[in-house]
C-alpha cells in the first residue's frame, strides 16, 4: 500500500501535546531531506500518518502496558530471551505454549529473531525480508503475532522484533516494481551503471562476508546496472537519500507497534547512509534517521523500545543513543561481550576493565543490552581500537580450535587485514563437550559470564539454550540451505528433552536453569535495595579478577569475578570489607580474601 493511500488523520490534534517531539522530527527530517524536491509532500504524508495511528491506537500505544516493570532502561533484571522461533517452537502458536518455561526462567522480554516473511530459499536466516507486513507463513500470520503479543503482555512479557531496515529481499514488492521499471521504486534502491564507478566505491568499503558474498554490488540486468548489496546478492540496500524510504520504514515500525510489538531491534543500522570515500558505516545521517524515528514513535507509541544492532567500535555505537535528542533506548554491548571472552582466554581481566571503562560513556536515560552470545559470530576485530593485533589473533586462535585449548569453536570469515571471527555456542566455546560434569569448569565458566552480564547496568540477554548448556549443532553442514554459513553452528534446534532434565537434581540443565533464574531474580532485587549507576571497574589485587562497582544509589554494589582457573587473593576496599554476597554462587566457604577458580560474588553494602 502506498503512503498516500493510508489512513488520513488530524495532525493538529496531537501537535500541542508533543510539540518538542515534532520539532526534533522535522529538524532531523530537514537535515536529511531539506534539499530534496519531495521534502514537503513526504513531510505532510508523515504528519497525517502519525496522527492516524495516534487516533486509531490510543490508548494502547500510549501506555507502558507491554513493559509493566520498566520505568526506565536503568532498571536491572529486565531479562531478554532471544531465539529463532522455528528452532524454539514450531510456530507462533507453539511459542505461546512455551510461556510457562519462559516465565519460570524469569524472562521479561521475548526477542524472536526475524519472523517477518522472508524470501523463499536462502534468506540469510530471515534477514532478507520479502514483506514487512506479513509473518513467515511457516510460523503463522499477523493475527497469530498480535494474539501472541497480547497474551505475553497479559503475563508481563514484552515482545521485541527485528526490523531489517538496511535492505529488503530482491523479491520484495518494492524491488519487483523497480525491476519492472517503475521509476518511483527504482529510487528506493541504489543502482550504479558504470563498472568503474562501482570499483571506485569498493575501494573504501569493507566486505561483510568476503568468502561467501564478496563485494558490495550485484549486477542486475533488469535494473540496468549494479545494485548495492552490502550483505548477500539477494539483499538489496535501501536508498535512504530518498525521503520516501525513510517514511516507508517508519510506517513499518508504526504498523508493527499497532500489532502489539513492544520493541524493535534495528538490524544493520550502521549501514543506512552511503557516502563516497568512506566505509559507508555510521555516517552522521544514520544517527539523524534514528533520532527522527525515535521522536516519531514517541509521538504515537512512547512505550516502544528501540535497540541498535551496531556491531561497531564503541565510538561509533554511542551516537546511536542520541546526540542532541534521544535515539535508541538500548544498544548491543558488543565490545564488553567480546572483551569478556578475551579476558577468559587469558585468565586476565585487563581487556574487560578497559571496555567497561569505555562503556561508562553512555548517556543517561539509555543503556546497554548485555550478552554472552547471540546468533552472530564473535567479531574480534571489534576490539581493534583497544587491543593490539597479536591479542586479537591469539583470542581468535584460542576459540577457533587452532590452539590446544578447551573451546570447541570454529573460525569464521573476516575482511582483509582482520583476524577470523569465531562461531560456536557458549557451552561449546567454554569446553562443555570435554567436561560434562555439573560441577566442572565449563559450567562454572558459563555461570560466571552470565553472572557478570546480569550485574552490569543495562538489560541482560539470554541466548536460547545457554540456560540448559546446549552445545553446537554439528548437523548444520548436512543442510544445503545452512551449510554455506558457519554461523548455523550456533543456531541449534531447541533440545526439549534436555530442557526437561532441568527438574533432575544435579543435572547440568538443572544447575544452569536455576542459576539463570536466580540471577534474574537477584538482579531485580537490586532495584529494591537501591543499587543503580554505571559499572565502574576497579582493581582489587590480582589481575585475573574483574571487579566493578555501581555506587550511584543509596546502597553500593561490587562485583568480583575470577576470570582464571586458579584460586586468587584479593584486597577489598574498606567500604565492602564486610559486605555480604547476595548471590551465593562463589563456593568460597566464607573466605572473603580469596576467590576460587571462576568464582563470582555480588556484594552489597551492609
Amino acid at each position: 500500500m502506498s503512503l498516500e493511500a493510508r489512513t488520513v488523520g488530524k495532525p493538529e490534534t496531537i501537535a500541542a501535546a508533543t510539540g518538542h517531539l515534532w520539532e526534533v522530527l522535522w529538524d532531523r527530517f530537514a537535515r536529511l531531506y531539506g534539499d530534496h524536491p519531495d521534502h514537503d509532500p513526504i513531510r505532510s504524508q508523515i504528519e497525517v500518518r502519525l496522527s492516524g495511528y495516534r487516533d486509531a491506537h490510543t490508548p494502547a500505544l500510549m501506555g507502558r502496558g507491554s513493559q509493566p516493570e520498566l520505568p526506565s532502561t536503568e532498571q536491572s533484571g529486565q531479562v531478554v530471551y532471544t531465539f529463532y522461533a522455528d528452532r524454539f517452537a514450531e510456530n507462533l502458536r507453539g511459542l505461546s505454549g512455551r510461556t510457562e518455561y519462559l516465565k519460570a526462567l524469569g524472562v521479561r522480554w521475548l526477542h524472536p529473531l526475524p519472523i517477518l516473511r522472508p524470501r523463499p530459499g536462502d534468506s540469510d536466516g530471515g534477514f532478507a525480508v520479502q514483506d514487512y507486513r506479513q509473518v513467515d507463513p511457516r510460523l503463522g500470520d499477523m493475527d497469530d503475532l498480535e494474539a501472541l503479543a497480547g497474551d505475553l503482555k497479559r503475563q508481563g512479557i514484552g515482545i521485541i522484533l527485528d526490523v531489517v531496515c538496511n535492505h529488503t529481499a530482491r523479491e520484495h514488492a518494492w524491488a519487483e516494481a523497480a525491476r519492472a521499471g517503475d521509476p518511483r521504486y527504482r529510487d528506493y534502491y541504489i543502482t550504479i551503471e558504470d563498472a568503474a564507478e562501482v570499483a571506485a566505491w569498493e575501494t573504501s568499503l569493507i566486505d561483510v562476508f568476503p568468502n561467501t558474498a564478496p563485494g558490495s554490488f550485484t549486477y542486475d540486468a533488469d535494473m540496468g546496472g549494479h545494485v548495492w548489496t552490502t550483505f548477500y546478492p539477494f539483499q538489496w540496500d535501501l536508498n535512504y537519500a530518498n525521503p520516501a524510504v525513510f517514511a516507508e520504514m517508519l510506517d513499518v515500525l508504526l504498523y508493527l507497534a499497532g500489532k502489539g510489538v513492544g520493541g524493535f531491534r534495528l538490524d544493520s543500522a550502521p549501514f543506512l547512509w552511503k557516502r563516497a570515500g568512506t566505509s559507508c558505516r555510521n555516517q552522521p545521517e544514520v544517527y539523524w534517521i534514528v533520532e527522527a524515528w525515535r521522536a516519531a514513535l514517541s509521538i504515537v507509541a512512547p512505550s516502544v523500545v528501540l535497540i541498535a544492532e551496531a556491531i561497531e567500535s564503541l565510538e561509533d555505537v554511542l551516537p546511536f543513543f542520541g546526540q542532541e535528542a534521544p535515539g535508541c533506548d538500548l544498544a548491543y554491548s558488543n565490545g564488553v561481550m567480546t572483551a569478556l571472552w578475551g579476558a577468559l582466554a587469558d585468565g586476565d581481566a585487563g581487556i574487560a576493565r578497559t571496555l567497561l571503562s569505555a562503556a561508562t560513556a553512555r548517556p543517561n536515560g539509555a543503556n546497554w543490552l548485555n550478552y554472552v552470545r547471540c546468533h552472530d559470530d564473535l567479531i574480534w576485530n571489534a576490539l581493534a581500537a583497544y587491543a593490539p593485533p597479536e591479542d586479537l589473533a591469539r583470542w581468535s586462535r584460542f576459540y577457533g580450535g587452532q590452539d590446544d585449548s578447551f573451546p570447541n569453536g570454529r573460525a569464521f570469515q573476516t575482511a582483509d587485514g582482520g583476524v577470523p571471527s569465531t562461531n560456536g555456542m557458549a557451552a561449546s566455546l567454554l569446553g562443555l563437550e570435554g567436561d560434562v560434569s555439573p560441577a566442572g569448569l565449563p559450567v562454572r565458566r558459563l555461570m560466571l559470564l552470565y553472572a557478570i552480564i546480569h550485574a552490569l547496568d543495562g538489560w541482560p540477554l539470554i541466548y536460547m539454550g545457554d540456560e540448559i548448556g546446549l552445545t553446537n549443532d554439528e548437523a548444520y553442514a548436512d543442510d544445503p540451505l545452512r551449510a554455506i554459513d558457519g554461523r548455523w553452528l550456533h543456531r541449534p534446534q531447541m533440545d526439549w528433552d534436555l530442557a526437561g532434565s532441568r527438574d533432575k537434581a544435579g543435572s547440568i540443565a538443572q544447575m544452569l536453569f536455576d542459576a539463570m533464574r536466580h540471577l534474574g531474580e537477584t538482579a531485580r532485587r537490586l532495584n529494591d535495595i537501591g543499587v543503580c549507576g554505571r559499572a565502574m571497574p576497579c582493581v582489587v589485587g590480582d589481575p585475573a579478577v574483574l571487579a566493578f562497582t555501581r555506587d550511584d544509589g543509596p546502597k553500593g554494589f561490587m562485583l568480583l569475578a575470577n576470570m582464571s582457573d586458579r584460586t586468587v587473593s584479593i584486597t577489598l576496599p574498606d567500604r565492602y570489607s564486610d559486605a555480604p554476597d547476595i548471590l551465593g554462587l562463589s563456593n568460597d566457604e566464607g573466605d572473603l580474601s580469596r576467590l576460587a577458580p571462576y568464582a563470582v560474588r555480588w556484594m552489597v553494602e551492609a
